[in-house]
């Protein structure tokens, strides 16, 4: 594939607007905007700025993001601090990081740059800093031609929709102001990994290791390579690895959480007790059994869940989850006493609540799990070792802990492809789409849900049904697939 790279030249002097008396430059929203080709819609989507590299994402674009980050960071900061910024395998990562490092600098910040690192890394020692915020740059599970930049105020939170407002009103030439003092310096941190990588191993209170257990990890070529198995290995599990090297050719490419069926072959082949799968950035995590049994979110978070409630360190009996949660886990935890409440797909949306609700547990089907006795973000290396001293604790296997668990209700997701930016976000407008989705609502009634929605991540548009019966999901997905196809993908 050829790709297009915008090679409009960057006008540095922009950033450098009207000087005021001394070392401080006020600054407002009317810097450099004509270098920029900006898409009319929200460059921020459910987890920060996505898209592939030399269409949506390229250092111009990099470099006035890290700019106005550093503004407006420092305009909403009642501290001076630096930025912590750390980064994923992709090929374009490096690049990213250094026009961001760039836009930061000129913005007055100082950089800490962490290198390779999984993004709650990022988030932790953000958090446990005097950093007045942290960028990570991944697209996640996504392919290696895309990259993506997420963004965390202080306090390791992701970056709120008003300040993400702000930062994109600077890029797009409205009105934002702040003081920018002398230019910030860049310095390498990579030693402060090795703080985040201690917590991980503190975190395991009860358990003092991980002896007897053989573990499978998938790390996927990205973040995680350089931390997930010797935090393994040095509570004593067994550790194999897959796909353990960083590599921004291969980062996901059938492996990792999307893509289990290496990990599942691997943990059967080798008797392993449990596998784990990340994604490229290490914010999520799924599981297999020791016979290949895939464990998703809604289990992880049933069984984190249930042991937190046993140890009455679950108030409320309360798990936050996303309208993805299946309908068997939601009733199998009302059984054990527990509520359950839905938010909108995005971690961010399950943090929110958790906050707004004094929630300790929460977190996605897809394997973004946030427990905040550990953590304020997802963190698949945490959710994964937690699991794993579960099991060790329990003395029983991740196998017959799922056996006593719930059932899950048939539920079928289906992505399809839709270029067209414009025609994705507004697939409501379509009628037709529209009519199905009432139809099979009245035909399912209580028995099923229906979940149509626009990728906050990819360009695709996703159908989920779930029902009590496998073949009324079967028929109302491909009905649902068949009208996006006709009337918005094409």
């Amino acid at each position: 594939m050829v790709t297009s790279i915008n090679r409009t030249p960057v006008d540095i002097t922009a950033i450098s607007h009207s000087e005021t008396p001394g070392s401080a430059r006020a600054v407002n929203g009317n810097l450099g905007v004509n270098l920029l080709s900006l898409p009319p819609t929200a460059l921020f989507g459910t987890d920060g700025i996505r898209g592939e590299v030399g269409e949506l994402l390229n250092a111009p674009l990099a470099l006035h993001i890290g700019f106005w980050a550093g503004v407006v960071l420092q305009n909403h900061s009642h501290q001076t601090g630096p930025v912590i910024l750390g980064q994923d395998s992709r090929n374009s990562s490096d690049m990213l990081a250094m026009a961001l490092s760039a836009g930061l600098t000129a913005a007055g910040v100082e950089v800490w740059y962490l290198g390779l690192c999984p993004t709650p890394t990022v988030a932790y020692l953000t958090s446990m800093t005097e950093a007045i915020g942290g960028v990570m740059i991944s697209a996640s599970h996504n392919p290696p031609e895309d990259n993506g930049i997420k963004i965390f105020n202080g306090n390791g939170s992701k970056l709120s929709p008003i300040l993400q407002r702000e930062i994109e009103g600077g890029l797009r030439g409205q009105t934002v102001t702040g003081i920018v003092g002398n230019c910030g310096r860049h310095y390498s941190r990579r030693e402060l990994v090795n703080d985040y990588s201690a917590t991980l191993k503190q975190s395991l209170q009860k358990v003092e290791n991980l002896q007897g257990l053989k573990v499978v990890l998938d790390l996927a070529w990205g973040a995680a390579v350089g931390l997930a198995p010797k935090i393994f290995t040095d509570m004593g599990a067994e550790v194999i690895c897959l796909h353990n090297q960083a590599d921004g050719d291969r980062i996901n490419v059938n492996c990792g959480s999307t893509h289990l069926a290496t990990l599942q072959a691997t943990v059967q082949e080798h008797n392993a007790d449990i596998g784990f799968a990340f994604d490229g950035d290490a914010d999520r995590v799924l599981a297999v059994d020791h016979t290949g049994r895939e464990v998703d979110g809604d289990y992880i978070l049933y069984l984190w869940g249930k042991h937190l409630q046993q140890q009455q360190q679950l108030p409320d009996n309360l798990i936050v989850s996303t309208v993805m949660a299946n309908l068997g886990f939601e009733r199998a935890w009302e059984q054990q006493g527990g509520k359950l409440i839905r938010t909108a797909v995005g971690d961010q949306y399950v943090q929110a609540e958790m906050v707004r609700t004094g929630g300790m547990l929460g977190g996605e089907q897809s394997g973004h799990i946030l427990c905040r006795h550990y953590a304020l973000t997802g963190d698949g290396l945490l959710t994964a070792l937690h699991i794993a001293a579960l099991v060790k604790e329990s003395g029983v296997s991740l196998s017959e802990m799922l056996d006593q668990s719930f059932t899950t209700y048939p539920q079928l997701l289906r992505n399809v492809r839709v270029i067209d930016r414009d025609r994705r976000l507004n697939w409501q407008d379509c009628q037709p789409l529209q009519t199905a989705i009432a139809q099979a609502q009245a035909s399912m009634g209580d028995a099923g849900r229906i979940l149509v929605r626009a990728s906050g991540t990819e360009p695709v548009i996703r159908v989920m049904v779930e029902a009590a019966n496998a073949e009324l999901a079967n028929h109302w997905t491909n009905e649902l697939v068949s009208q996006v196809q006709q009337h918005i993908a094409n």
